[in-house]
């Protein structure tokens, strides 16, 4: 691998189609201000770890009137997320950067936790083994990073569901692949999360 890609997921953010289960606390506009501030957030840190490219693949499309107004950093590369459920999306990309001969750091734009630092952590520990995954206190993960492809990783699995982590995890290791999991990180998905917000927010 020559280079590591970052790839991060991440939808307009339109009132009424983004943090849903935030709008009870938040109102559909306040849900909609944080998830782009948390959209920024992350495109920014990922600019900031200088790990290599930053690619923000998008749903709806880039060219979407829905990112109409949205202020993104300069220096992404914009692709569109495309059809099928999380997996088959995120195999999609993570298939086209590692065959394209990158290995890539698939991260979405939940969890303010995964800074800089994280990412450049990241990125370090696949020089060193196959994957590398950053799993959350709600049972999912933050970052799955990868230098080796199988569609296994991303087939049939739960999604937004406790058992997400650990499903990968013991894929992973079905695969004899080596694997770096990094501390526990925090998701902002219900009410209860806004506490991990970074002060400030």
């Amino acid at each position: 691998m020559s280079a590591t890609r970052i790839v991060v997921f991440a939808k307009a953010p339109q009132p009424g189609r983004v943090k849903t289960r935030l709008i009870p606390a938040l109102g559909a506009e306040g849900a909609a201000s944080l998830a782009a501030r948390m959209l920024i957030h992350a495109l920014s840190e990922a600019l900031l770890s200088g790990v290599a490219a930053v690619e923000l693949c998008a749903t709806p499309s880039p060219a979407d009137a829905a990112w109409r107004g949205v202020e993104l950093p300069d220096g992404l590369v914009l692709t569109a997320q495309g059809e099928g459920d999380l997996g088959a999306r995120m195999a999609r990309a993570a298939q086209r950067v590692i065959e394209a001969g990158e290995a890539v750091l698939l991260t979405g734009t939940d969890c303010p936790g995964l800074d800089a630092a994280c990412l450049r952590r990241a990125a370090n520990a696949l020089c060193e083994t196959d994957a590398v995954i950053g799993p959350t206190a709600d049972g999912g993960y933050a970052l799955l990073g990868l230098r080796r492809f199988d569609a296994s990783l991303f087939e049939d699995i739960a999604w937004s569901t406790p058992a997400v982590a650990r499903v990968t995890l013991a894929r992973l290791d079905a695969l004899g692949w080596s694997r770096t999991r990094l501390p526990l990180l925090h998701d902002i998905d219900e009410p209860a999360d806004l506490v991990h917000l970074p002060a400030g927010w």
